[in-house]
């Protein structure tokens, strides 16, 4: 296949006061090394870590220019030598530590995050390792595809690896977001009853089309831990996938039953909030942090994918050159599922 010599990539520059400014340049497109595939990027998508990348919130070393978004999905263009898990052709996912592909993550994983310390997927061609990258589920599209490697695995790996959701678990998920809304597919998909949170009736009313048995407005309902055990018999719930941070934690773990389980992954409302040890102690609860996941993670998400047939919800999709509209819709959290930006 004969390849332009050039491309369009969204990049941000490093300012002054530590944000970044977003912007789309030409490049040159890179040719494969050992090892390496070259990918035509179809679509990407955005997680709400990407724009804390781009206001300077986010915990990593200042670089002066980044190709930003972890998650992208496209077709193979070429392979370097000594390749052999992929072909041209080839429909594939990037995955989101490129150098975590199985079990504990080591120390060097944690500078292989795509769209961080290593240039992202918002750009028409990328070069990556073949171990970095996954197949797509069957059927799926490109822009269903690019909305997996960063919510997806987390939700996953927050209640099935971590979690260790069975069917009939109570199952509470915080707002509507990615990250939930992929969790209550999964959550309902294996048999168990998802609670849903959210400030929007609306929101709530397409979480309950999508197979919640029960939803709390929490503005509405301010103490809404009591809710939550009101709509559970009073048993509270197994799983709390726990979006918020400082001020959703508490009543996030005043909601779970005896066993229960809490995935810390986000911080809406600001990172960090106390462990009630002596409370986790004396209901045998347990807390895990949760920062997406290994390659083999991502493999058996996408198998159970497959064999339930569970489709991504994409809020809203854009072109390359209304990034910013794309970044917008996230930080205002007006978007239910994700939000993607299609390429080429």
């Amino acid at each position: 296949m004969a390849l332009a010599e050039r491309q369009r990539r969204s990049t941000l520059t490093r300012q002054p006061d530590g944000s970044y400014r977003l912007t789309i340049e030409q490049a040159p497109i890179p040719t494969p090394d050992d090892r390496e595939v070259l990918v035509r990027v179809h679509a990407a998508s955005l997680n709400r870590r990407d724009m804390y990348v781009l206001k300077g919130q986010y915990p990593m070393p200042p670089r002066p220019t980044l190709v930003p978004l972890s998650d992208g999905a496209g077709e193979v263009v070429a392979v370097g030598t000594g390749v052999r898990r992929f072909k041209a052709g080839d429909r594939v996912a990037a995955i989101f530590f490129q150098r975590w592909l199985d079990g504990r993550p080591g120390a060097e994983v944690y500078a292989s995050a795509l769209g961080g310390q290593l240039d992202g997927m918002l750009s028409e061609f990328v070069c990556l390792s073949e171990d970095g990258l996954v197949g797509i589920p069957e059927g799926y599209s490109y822009e269903e595809a690019s909305t997996l490697p960063c919510a997806a695995v987390t939700a996953w790996n927050g209640l099935v690896t971590r979690g260790r959701m069975q069917a009939g678990d109570n199952v509470l998920i915080l707002g509507t977001g990615g990250v939930s809304i992929f969790g209550l597919q999964f959550a309902t998909a294996a048999g168990a009853r998802a609670i849903v949170t959210s400030s929007s009736d609306d929101k709530l009313a397409r979480a309950k089309a999508l197979g919640a048995v029960s939803t709390i407005n929490y503005v509405a309902v301010p103490e809404w831990s009591n809710a939550v055990r009101t709509a559970t018999d009073g048993i509270g719930v197994h799983q709390v996938l726990e979006v918020g941070g400082t001020g959703t934690l508490p009543q996030s773990i005043a909601s779970l039953a005896s066993g229960g389980h809490v995935a810390l992954i986000g911080g809406l409302s600001g990172f960090g909030g106390d462990i009630p040890a002596r409370a986790l102690m004396h209901a045998n609860l347990t807390a895990s942090g949760i920062y997406v996941g290994s390659r083999a993670n991502f493999e058996a998400m996408n198998a159970f994918i497959e064999r339930h047939r569970i489709r991504p919800v994409i809020d809203r999709i854009y072109g390359l050159e209304e990034a910013m509209a794309a970044y917008q819709r996230i930080d205002a959290g007006e978007h239910l599922g994700k939000v993607v930006i299609k390429l080429g």
